[in-house]
């Protein structure tokens, strides 16, 4: 099968393109042909290296497809199934397995970091992990929301606890957490107060709903919250940035607020005021990915036509490299999304 894959970790320099070996589905696993499969940070930071990656690996946590083969013991699944992928993968009997928090698993793993992952022609994931997708939903869509979407709810509905009047901080709105928490606390009839950069992010946030959008190339994020807030500060943070944003975090929330986190893209040891965390009375969740409660959730709305995952551009395998640098250089708005070349359609010209 046709792979992108890296044999050793660096900058897009160590990616190549081309022939790896088929999968065998051994038991509960299926054999997925891959129709289209989505980008994230997280590969970035798996092909510049992340512990416990094996090598060589093939990158890629999301994607979507039809079965092809299934292997012993798999029941509910049968070739030609349009299925999309939960990258999350769990043993299902540890103690937070058993307490319904799968994302807690002891041996937590994803699709294209821990185990060879989608951006190929082909892909072995459990069977548990695959779930048909919804009518109406084309295989990019179906790509493009299962790792952010579901990393977006927990922090916003599971451990944000967003609430009816809530107002939310989301910094970051053109990458695709952060899009989606916008999306998603909008659902939960929050007021949203997004950070990006350059306008035409910001008229997309507005018009996505947005009440107030910063721009942080060119405004203080932190005085903008006060004013528009009228000093009081916001309910609830979402911070995936890391070093940039925490001090503007801990500053813009209100007293007795929360700060929740996924992530650190701009680097994961940030300056720390202690004193404004114990005096504001502030808490600190982190977050990671969703338990099976929250997936079956979020995979309803989308069903439902009440979330709809945004999509930038649709690349083919072969230029991989390429969408890599579109989203280190953050000139997507939205997901980028890579398909085999198979799937014969007519590619835009490089950007």
């Amino acid at each position: 099968m046709k792979a992108v894959f890296f044999r050793k970790h660096g900058g897009n320099e160590v990616l190549e393109y081309g022939e790896r070996p088929d999968p065998t589905p051994g038991p509960g696993e299926v054999l997925v042909s891959i129709a289209a499969a989505a980008m994230n940070h997280l590969d970035i930071f798996v092909r510049n290296g992340v512990p416990h990656v094996p090598l060589p690996q093939i990158p890629g946590a999301d994607g979507s497809g039809v079965v092809h083969e299934v292997g012993e013991g798999v029941a509910g699944l049968a070739p030609g199934d349009r299925v999309l992928v939960q990258p999350g993968l769990f043993d299902g009997v540890c103690e937070f397995c058993r307490s319904g928090e799968q994302s807690l698993c002891v041996k937590f793993r994803i699709l294209g970091e821990h185990l060879p992952g989608t951006f190929a022609e082909k892909a072995l994931v459990p069977a548990r992990n695959l779930f048909p997708i919804p009518a109406k939903i084309s295989f990019e869509q179906a790509a493009a929301f299962p790792l952010t979407y579901q990393t977006a709810w927990r922090l916003i509905v599971g451990r944000g606890e967003v609430r009816p009047g809530d107002t939310v901080l989301i910094h970051g709105i053109g990458g695709g957490v952060g899009w989606a928490a916008l999306e998603i606390a909008l659902l939960c009839g929050a007021r949203v107060i997004a950070t990006t950069s350059g306008p035409e992010k910001a008229r997309q946030a507005r018009s996505a709903g947005a009440e107030l959008v910063v721009d942080y190339t060119a405004e203080d994020v932190g005085e903008a919250v006060r004013r528009h807030t009228d000093k009081r500060g916001v309910d609830l943070v979402v911070d995936s940035v890391g070093e940039k944003t925490w001090m503007t975090s801990l500053r813009a929330v209100r007293r007795g607020g929360r700060i929740v986190t996924c992530g650190a893209t701009s680097g994961p040891n940030p300056a720390e005021e202690i004193r404004l965390i114990f005096w504001k009375g502030i808490s600190i969740l982190g977050s990671t990915m969703a338990n099976d409660r929250e997936f079956h959730a979020l995979l309803a709305v989308v069903a439902s036509g009440r979330l709809s995952p945004r999509i930038d551009r649709v690349l083919p395998f072969a230029r991989a490299a390429e969408a890599y640098r579109l989203l280190e250089e953050g000139r997507q708005f939205g997901k980028i999304v890579l398909v085999p070349e198979s799937a014969g359609r007519r590619w835009p010209d490089g950007d």
